[in-house]
């Protein structure tokens, strides 16, 4: 079984003084948190409940994409 740590997961600062932590590969799965540490351990609550549905549904989890930075 696959686990967050198999992602690459991405946090952002937000407009709005909070931050945003997501997963690329994976639809729908994003997070706020009023700091880093807060949103990432808010994506891992929803990363499982996402594992979850994919388990009932009988659907295998994504798998990683590349990243790729340009400034």
């Amino acid at each position: 079984m696959k686990s967050l740590q198999n992602y690459i997961s991405i946090i952002r600062p937000d407009d709005n003084g909070t931050f945003v932590a997501y997963v690329p590969a994976i639809p729908s799965c994003h997070a706020l948190g009023q700091t880093p540490e807060e949103a990432i351990r808010n994506l891992s609550d929803v990363f499982e409940m996402i594992q979850e549905e994919y388990l009932e549904d009988g659907q295998i989890m994504p798998e990683d994409v590349k990243l790729l930075v340009i400034r």
